[in-house]
């Protein structure tokens, strides 16, 4: 097969010679390096990604994505449904009463936020039915003051399906022999994980109408409705628009208010981390300028005799242009492939290992999500691999024109 003569030069002179094996030994480090940082870059790239997917499908799919409130407890909830239905962008609406408050059981307290629910339409907004690891949303029925628990707080407390806790609302009752904590006895009627430490370990779910008689509110009555949106990110301002159409007795909360800090500085710690790996990757293909400063410098005698024999300096440059880039592509191409298998099982890897010394890396009190996510995106992949290989480019470009300035005459005086 046809290949140019620099083509040809600059291939061989990629591969060992005996006479100079150090040379050799820097062209194989000089990959090394850079496979390493190609490596490095898509597997915490794809870390970053499975925080950030983890966050919207997971956390993001517990928390409601807006809710309208009033001043007071709703009454005409279903109507009002009805109308935030019809409203573009709202995927589906469910009612909800929340409740502060602390749980007790055998003498263990834990702070919960209970979340008042109706079993028969939770689902049309919340993900919650995917990670339930004991019992049914059906279990909460009306009256029979159940509650679900996340794994984390029921660990906490010692309990499981079937014991009975104590609920303490943060109010008061005065009686005539004083002031005594609003108390009610719950029955643990089912057990989740989601993966998320502030959802696992502080999130309860009880029937709606039992939230309501804790409040003391008149039966039908709501705190809000939770809306769910086809997008998002539209949510805010979909909510919104919402509100001020229902009239002035309505206001709105969403995501960006109480998730929405977390959720930004994911993804500004991917774009500031992906910066500094992207620095690792140059000084990994800047370390070819050093490779090929040295061949130069060896192969100047060669460099003189095929000047004399006709090569133009365009064309000796080209050869240490080929040998760089030869370089660079086999660092990068051998990097992209075990950056993607190391991306791709990262998340069994850390299990394992956590598995292994017995020791938890995120532990779910501190953390937000308390295993090592990974998501593989092929537009990382590609802007990793192309930054690699167009550094590579750019770093061959100086000591090839070093070796296009070498003077036949001065090359050969001393050979």
């Amino acid at each position: 097969m046809f290949r140019p003569l620099f083509a040809f030069i600059g291939a061989r002179y990629t591969r060992a010679k005996r006479r100079n094996h150090f040379v050799s030994f820097i062209s194989l480090t000089s990959m090394t390096g850079l496979a390493l940082g190609v490596i490095v870059m898509i597997v915490v790239l794809s870390v970053m990604n499975g925080f950030d997917r983890e966050m919207r499908n997971r956390v993001l799919g517990m928390v409601p994505h807006a809710t309208i409130e009033a001043g007071q407890p709703i009454d005409a909830w279903p109507t009002l449904a009805r109308k935030a239905e019809r409203f573009p962008g709202v995927a589906a609406v469910a009612p909800f009463t929340q409740l502060q408050g602390l749980l007790t059981h055998d003498g263990k307290v834990q702070k919960v936020l209970l979340n008042g629910i109706d079993p028969a339409q939770e689902n049309k907004v919340s993900i919650i039915d995917g990670f339930l690891r004991q019992g049914q949303l059906s279990d909460l029925a009306s009256g029979g003051f159940g509650v679900m628990l996340g794994d984390k707080a029921a660990a906490r407390l010692g309990v499981k399906v079937g014991d009975k806790v104590t609920f303490v609302a943060p109010e008061v009752t005065v009686t005539p022999a004083g002031m005594f904590p609003r108390m009610k006895r719950f029955t643990v009627s089912g057990i989740f994980h989601v993966g998320a430490g502030e959802i696992d370990g502080y999130l309860g779910l009880a029937n709606l109408e039992d939230l309501g008689r804790l409040h003391r509110w008149k039966p039908g009555q709501v705190q809000g409705l939770r809306l769910k949106f086809d997008d998002l990110f539209e949510a805010p301002r979909g909510a919104y628009q919402l509100a001020h159409e229902l009239g002035d007795d309505y206001y709105t909360r969403d995501w960006t208010r109480t998730h929405g800090n977390l959720y930004q500085a994911i993804r500004m710690e991917k774009n500031m981390i992906g910066l500094l790996l992207l620095l690792i990757v140059a000084v990994a293909a800047f370390n070819i300028i050093s490779t090929l400063v040295m061949v130069v410098n060896d192969k100047r005698g060669d460099i003189a005799i095929l000047r004399t024999l006709g090569m133009t300096p365009r064309q000796i440059m080209a050869v240490f242009m080929v040998q760089g880039t030869i370089i660079g592509v086999i660092g990068t191409l051998v990097g992209g492939v075990l950056g993607m298998l190391g991306a791709l099982n990262v998340s069994r890897a850390i299990a394992g290992l956590e598995s292994l010394i017995g020791h938890k890396f995120l532990n779910p009190d501190v953390y937000f999500i308390d295993y090592i996510p990974s998501q593989l995106m092929a537009e990382d992949v590609v802007l990793v691999c192309g930054a690699a290989l167009a550094l590579s480019f750019l770093a061959t470009l100086y000591p090839a024109w070093r070796a296009a300035r070498t003077q036949p005459a001065e090359a050969l005086r001393y050979e």
